[in-house]
């Protein structure tokens, strides 16, 4: 189903993902138990790490649209490799900023989706982006439990050196897919061409940008306390919290296949809806149980919410002109972390007031959005 290129973005997000799931699943736990920081400063550093990618997803598209997509792409594992050193030297939480403003920096996101939409069949775009999407998923189904175990047995330094390895090799492999370059205006037929200006206000594109923002905000206001819920609540470990991560992306892997062909059978707003609707029901499992299997079952569903992303981006992608589709794409995807940017800081001021809140805001508000999904046609 996949073309050589896209094989090679596939591989390449499966490597440096694995080095990512390393440490970025435990990467609270580490922060509050090690650094010795608080919820509210956790918050802080997921809203820096947000607003560093809202900052640099609409340059991204920018720079999609007038020079080789390929090199783009490039440099958005390459910007990440300082990231994992940074934190390995941090004595404090304070010290990790400078990571996590690295760590923010998504060249990637609108230059890889206009990347794969220019290249993928316009029949299979739902499952293409999901069976993508799964490659960051199996990157991430051991290596949180690997990391959780090494971070117990040799320290977090190692887990850190391993991830720069790992970034590093992701952006080697994409040195060998072929260049891409976006159609120019003036190669367009005349009936093609439209006006930027008018096109950037369509509605929508508004509609999409905020129903992508609602969406990236309720996700990133409840999911950085997960693995603290888990130890505050239930007394689960550092391994304990890492293999529930490992869980959870396998989860991620297997519902982005049933819901990508889902997607390309019917609609892509039901397979988001369908996602959306899982993630509410993860959230009502885990308030409702600590036991072991009940949570695998939770963490496999909330599997889920790691799918809203890329299932918005094969509603948004082919909508978008060739011309400036990166550009186009941007702009939902920079509202959607611009909204997202204040969520963790939020979910850490009502976690501290309670554990469940953030988790009870989740399940509601994603439930909402799940019935919105389903009546709106965002695919039409």
């Amino acid at each position: 189903m996949l073309s050589r290129d896209l094989k090679l973005i596939y591989l390449s997000n499966l490597v440096g993902s694995f080095g990512d799931g390393l440490y970025a699943y435990i990467m609270p736990y580490y922060i509050i138990e090690v650094l010795k920081a608080g919820p509210v400063e956790i918050g802080i550093l997921y809203a820096i790490m947000g607003l560093s990618a809202s900052l640099t997803l609409f340059m991204a598209g920018m720079l999609a649209d007038r020079y080789d997509r390929k090199k783009i792409m490039i440099a958005g594992w390459i910007v990440w490799l300082p990231a994992p050193l940074i934190f390995s030297l941090a004595k404090n939480w304070f010290q990790m900023l400078p990571g996590m403003i690295l760590w923010g920096v998504w060249l990637g996101g609108p230059t890889g989706t206009a990347y794969i939409v220019t290249k993928a069949d316009k029949d299979k775009m739902t499952s293409t982006f999901t069976t993508i999407s799964s490659s960051f998923s199996l990157g991430y189904i051991f290596s949180p439990a690997l990391g959780g175990y090494l971070a117990g047995t040799t320290g977090m330094r190692i887990v850190f050196y391993l991830a720069f390895a790992l970034y590093g090799l992701a952006s080697l492999l994409l040195c060998f897919i072929r260049s891409q370059y976006a159609r120019k205006h003036a190669e367009l037929t005349p009936e093609k061409r439209s006006s930027i200006l008018e096109l950037l206000k369509t509605r929508k594109l508004l509609m999409l940008s905020a129903f992508l923002g609602s969406t990236m905000f309720i996700v990133l206001f409840f999911r950085p306390f997960i693995p603290t819920f888990l130890a505050d609540v239930y007394h689960y470990g550092g391994f304990e919290i890492g293999f529930f991560g490992s869980v959870s992306f396998f989860g991620s892997a297997v519902l982005g296949v049933l819901l990508g062909r889902f997607g390309d059978k019917t609609r892509k707003s039901y397979a988001l809806a369908t996602a959306l609707a899982l993630c509410s029901l993860s959230l009502i499992l885990l308030l409702a149980s600590g036991d072991l299997p009940i949570l695998a079952l939770t963490h496999f569903l909330l599997g889920s919410s790691y799918l809203t992303w890329p299932l918005m981006s094969a509603i948004i992608g082919p909508l978008a002109p060739e011309f400036i589709r990166a550009f186009w794409i941007a702009i939902p995807q920079t509202v959607g972390m611009f909204s997202s940017v204040v969520a963790p800081y939020i979910g850490g001021v009502l976690y501290e007031a309670s554990p469940y809140y953030p988790l009870v805001a989740g399940m509601v508000v994603s439930l909402f959005l799940a019935f919105l999904a389903f009546a709106k046609s965002f695919d039409d």
